[in-house]
């Protein structure tokens, strides 16, 4: 491998070089996990506007999408016109370089322009190349267009989402995009592994439609199994009862009732033992059966106190509960600021801020280096790969590359 871009960084995907070509949310997330975990990550993006989600808004902090920063951390970004022929060549020079190839582009485009998987494994056979969509790689529907809200619909994800009785609703973030990038590091991290062991790479097919299948496990199982066809019940679980909000008297809580023994705690926390005593709900199906009789008493008591005083009360005898806390509430979260799970966006305003990946290591300290500016690693990715300073006047002047201007003087003299 050339010394690129970014390459001393550290963690486990230290020295893994990734080129990723994706735009919107469920790629640029992937390839941000990718990141934190030590990769150098080139996101490939057109001049002029760049990634579609840096047009996300508002809101925008001083011109930058939200939606983009919370997405696009600790990569490099580089403006290629992939309109233009010369374009390919370059693309091709980067992913000779490259371990991991990220992108989401319309299946039948790709190998147009020659940059499917089959073809790209035949120039570099350790590529490993992620294709993400809406709906996969083959079948009847595999050239669809795919957005999150299509893919939460087609699921059945929203069929069993909203109140009781009332419209299907979407869940009210980009679930689908976000748990996709997360299946997608998971098969490139396996497929990682292989790459070391075999030096051989993988075409690895990941798509909206299937990451929400695979939230839907538990239903469609049950489902299948005999249940009847569900319907939004508001905040009620299908399997387990009592696991459901509740008003207070001041408040919104939810309670979680996993097991009969827990089942037993709470009925004697909130003063109801001889619910806990009835055999009719000694277990969970027979709880099913009565659901609607506790969660009238359970209501009922619930209301009588504030919802600091029942928490502290469910908190002592371990139920599972919390309140339903609004974002102002989230982002003050003693649990939340002392795991330090949000972060600024690096060289942003203090209104900027980002979600820390969900995962932790011992040994990798948290990344948070650097925010892609538009086109603002174009000319070292170029020079890195071999082009002189003629080939990339070259490149500008037909409209193949861009970047900033001000960037490339701060190179040409160093």
């Amino acid at each position: 491998m050339t010394d690129m871009v970014n390459d001393k960084s550290c963690g486990p995907l230290a020295g893994v070089r990734v080129v990723d070509m994706t735009t919107s949310y469920a790629g640029p997330t992937a390839s941000m996990y990718l990141a934190d975990l030590g990769a150098t990550v080139i996101k490939i993006e057109r001049p002029g506007d760049g990634d579609d989600s840096r047009l996300w808004g508002p809101p925008f902090v001083e011109g930058t999408s939200a939606w983009f920063a919370s997405a696009n951390r600790n990569k490099d970004s580089m403006a290629l016109n992939l309109r233009k022929p010369e374009a390919r060549e370059v693309l091709l020079r980067l992913l000779d370089t490259a371990d991991v190839f990220l992108q989401n582009m319309n299946p039948a485009k790709l190998e147009r322009v020659g940059i499917d998987g089959p073809t790209l494994l035949e120039r570099n056979p350790r590529l490993i190349y992620c294709a993400m969509s809406g709906f996969g790689l083959d079948g009847p529907d595999s050239n669809l267009p795919g957005y999150d809200l299509a893919a939460q619909a087609r699921s059945g994800l929203m069929s069993v989402t909203g109140e009781k009785g009332r419209m299907p609703q979407r869940v009210s973030t980009a679930l689908s995009d976000i748990v996709t990038g997360m299946s997608a590091v998971m098969a490139i991290n396996a497929a990682l592994v292989a790459q070391r062991r075999t030096g051989k790479g993988d075409i690895i097919d990941v798509s909206l439609l299937d990451t929400d299948l695979a939230l839907m496990a538990p239903r469609i199982a049950a489902f299948c199994a005999g249940e009847p066809q569900p319907a939004p019940s508001g905040g009620t679980d299908s399997v387990l009862a009592v696991y459901q909000p509740f008003e207070t008297a001041d408040r919104t809580i939810v309670v979680a009732v996993g097991n009969d023994a827990m089942w037993l705690r709470f009925c004697d926390a909130i003063g109801l033992p001889g619910m806990g005593a009835d055999a009719r709900l000694k277990d969970n199906a027979g709880r099913r059966r009565h659901r609607p009789e506790i969660t009238e008493v359970v209501g009922d008591r619930l209301l009588t106190r504030s919802a600091d005083e029942w928490l502290r009360v469910l908190a002592a005898a371990e139920v599972p509960a919390s309140l339903v806390q609004s974002l102002s509430e989230v982002v003050k979260d003693p649990q939340v600021v002392a795991r330090g799970s949000l972060m600024q966006v690096p060289h942003a305003s203090e209104e900027m801020q980002t979600v820390r990946s969900p995962f932790r290591l011992r040994s990798t300290p948290v990344r948070n280096e650097r925010f892609p500016e538009l086109g603002r690693d174009t000319f070292k990715v170029l020079g890195d790969l071999g082009y002189d300073q003629t080939a990339i006047d070259a490149l500008v002047e037909a409209g193949v590359v861009a970047g900033n201007s001000a960037r490339r003087s701060e190179e040409m003299v160093s």
